[in-house]
């Protein structure tokens, strides 16, 4: 068996890691042989939900994971480390301005990107779930000096899948069956999810998605609406966030940093921004469609981009642009 990887969880007493730690423990994100240390960060408050938690693994009895470490201290939490997935982070509250949510998680993430830069290991793979995601990614990243940005990403995966699955059931088809939709910009409501070069296999043929679904309309307006607002539907009905969806999305982000994505297709991921792709400004955060090989993505660049689609992108841009200047104004105070 290979040396175990230790791979760190932070808001690990919340319900989307209560969704997401059996399946990294039985082998679903790092491979079937990959025995696991999981290291599950919390809040003071939060430690007697996490020995619940612990118990639960180990009453699942998986020969991959080999310990289980609860903890409250990020150096206990980050050290030495192969991967985070930093789901934690500040929601917002009734009555909440952006702005107070903003500055409440540049606290919280300028603490772990320290202490990544610390105590992990500079070939890290750091994920960030926990919302505004891309300016919380940044941010960490920023407080990481010595960890390469390119080891940094953040959770557009659940936006993809729900563009990939509203397609599906559009064409009467699975899901696996629609390729290359993309989710550009920022996982808020400005998100640009975009099936211009996207795939619909039908029998034995792909074909563009835009010809299989014959409904231009749709594919501009509801279909776009939908994907930007279904987390707040999913909120709507369950009186709770998407917990299921988003553990699901970031196994998928994780297995593919990890295995690589398939020959001919990619997947959307908020990555650095060195602003030479597509017009955007550099130092973002930003959802590209990427490929990824020897663990390192690669945004894919020069496809078409048509005007309908610029200026969508330049709007999430644009979002992402005051979301970090206001984010850096509270770093430096």
């Amino acid at each position: 068996m290979a040396e175990p990887i230790r791979v760190v969880i932070t808001g690990a007493a919340g319900q989307i890691a209560y969704s997401l730690l059996y399946s990294i423990a039985k082998g679903d994100v790092f491979g079937k042989d990959q025995p696991i240390v999981l290291i599950l960060l919390d809040i003071p408050p939060m430690l007697p939900v996490l020995d619940g938690v612990v118990m639960e693994l180990q009453d699942c009895a998986l020969p991959l994971l080999r310990e289980v470490i609860p903890t409250d201290k990020v150096e206990v939490g980050f050290k030495d480390i192969d991967a985070a997935i930093l789901v934690g982070s500040m929601p917002r509250k009734e009555g909440m301005e952006r702005k107070d949510l903003l500055k409440a998680n540049v606290a919280i993430f300028k603490t772990q990107g320290a202490a990544l830069d610390k105590y992990a290991k500079k070939t890290v793979k750091v994920l960030v779930v926990g919302n505004p995601a891309n300016t919380n990614c940044l941010i960490a990243s920023k407080s990481a000096p010595s960890i390469p940005k390119e080891n940094f990403s953040c959770l557009t995966r659940l936006d993809h899948n729900r563009a990939c699955s509203q397609v599906a059931m559009r064409c009467n088809v699975s899901s696996d069956a629609v390729k290359n939709v993309i989710i550009w910009g920022n996982h808020s409501s400005t998100q640009y999810p975009d099936v211009h070069h996207a795939k619909v296999k039908v029998q034995d043929s792909e074909l563009p998605a835009y010809d299989v679904v014959k409904d231009d309309a749709w594919l501009r307006g509801p279909f776009i609406s939908t994907v930007q607002q279904r987390g707040a539907a999913v909120i709507k009905a369950r009186k709770l966030s998407s917990a299921m969806s988003a553990a699901k999305a970031i196994c998928d982000h994780m297995r593919d940093i990890w295995f690589g994505t398939k020959e001919g297709e990619f997947i959307s991921m908020g990555v650095y921004a060195a602003g030479n792709s597509y017009g955007v400004p550099q130092d973002l955060m930003y959802s590209f469609p990427v490929c990824i090989k020897n663990k390192m993505w690669k945004i894919v660049d020069g496809l078409p981009i048509n005007d309908f689609s610029q200026a969508k992108m330049d709007a999430t841009a644009a979002e992402l642009v005051e979301e970090r200047d206001t984010a850096l104004d509270f770093l430096s105070q």
